[in-house]
């Protein structure tokens, strides 16, 4: 039986909490059980409250963004997980060189903003899934570029729920990470390069057309699974341990990109977990390279 809502340790902030809420919807690869609360505050005061609230009674904090790269167990998430998609966590604004964007943007549309302005640099990213927040803390990117690199500031709010300002010489990035543990991002100031825009937006279609063709296709329930280690490929690496083909229950690797994982309707958890496994100790065994999930376990 779903909390009644006089009892649940939210219950102050009934206004925008959903309990035992589906979180499958909300993810790539549809997958998953309920969050016990769902939170989608609309206003960093809410926000602040609710991290604080969450802090001080000891109440599990999960920030859900685009969902590319969430693999969420069947049985659900305890807790609260926040989902930032109100416009007060969503807007993106130009001013020169420098972008702003809230944590809970598409990456997508901060690219398209950036290159509406004639603001270079991000193209390459062009395709990637994912919120700003979620790109930050893993600092997406591929070989011609990182998103870290453009970073000037950071804001966050802290376990007392504190708006706090990460400056530049306080943020490191590295391949596939960032020291950005903060419990959770709130925007980010962007400083890129002008060019016209007639050349970024070729270079933005060329990008986007090269992406597209190795990636999982859009009806496709999918998500990627591993990264590539520094200097190689995970999908190469999945073919030479003889892996593209493999699968698990509903859980398959997919034929464009063997680093994805593509689930079929009725895939659990669980299959996925095996895949990814199997496919792991394969390339192991045959390459010696031990592949790293690109993936998140909830």
């Amino acid at each position: 039986m779903p909390d009644a809502p006089a009892q649940h340790p939210l219950a102050e902030f009934a206004d925008i909490v959903k309990l035992n809420e589906p979180l499958g919807p909300f993810t790539y690869l549809k997958i998953g059980g309920p969050a016990q609360m769902l939170v989608q505050p609309r206003t960093v005061e809410e926000l602040s409250g609710v991290v604080r609230t969450c802090f001080q009674k000891k109440i599990p904090l999960r920030v859900l963004g685009g969902g590319g790269n969430v693999l969420i167990k069947d049985e659900g998430v305890r807790g609260a997980v926040l989902r930032l998609s109100e416009a007060a966590f969503t807007q993106i604004t130009v001013q020169d060189k420098r972008v702003r964007a809230g944590a809970g943007a598409a990456l997508s549309a901060f690219i398209s903003e950036a290159a509406r302005h004639g603001l270079a640099g991000l193209e390459t990213l062009v395709g990637i899934p994912g919120s700003i927040g979620g790109a930050l803390r893993c600092n997406t990117g591929d070989r011609s570029g990182e998103i870290g690199q453009y970073v000037r500031l950071v804001e966050v709010l802290d376990e007392k729920g504190q708006v706090q300002v990460r400056e530049r010489d306080e943020l490191r990035f590295a391949h596939r990470w960032s020291n950005l543990d903060d419990p959770v991002l709130l925007a980010a100031e962007f400083e890129l390069e002008p060019d016209q825009v007639d050349a970024i937006v070729k270079r933005l279609r060329k990008a986007w057309i090269s992406r597209k063709a190795n990636q999982p296709l859009t009806f496709q329930a999918a998500g990627r699974m591993f990264k590539d280690p520094r200097g190689l490929s995970a999908s190469a690496l999945i073919a030479q341990a003889g892996q593209t083909s493999a699968h698990v229950g509903g859980a398959e690797v997919s034929e464009r990109d063997a680093s994805f994982c593509v689930a079929q309707p009725g895939t659990s958890y669980r299959d996925v977990l095996r895949l990814m496994d199997l496919v792991r100790s394969q390339v192991k065994e045959k390459t010696g390279v031990d592949l790293e999930l690109e993936i998140t376990l909830w």
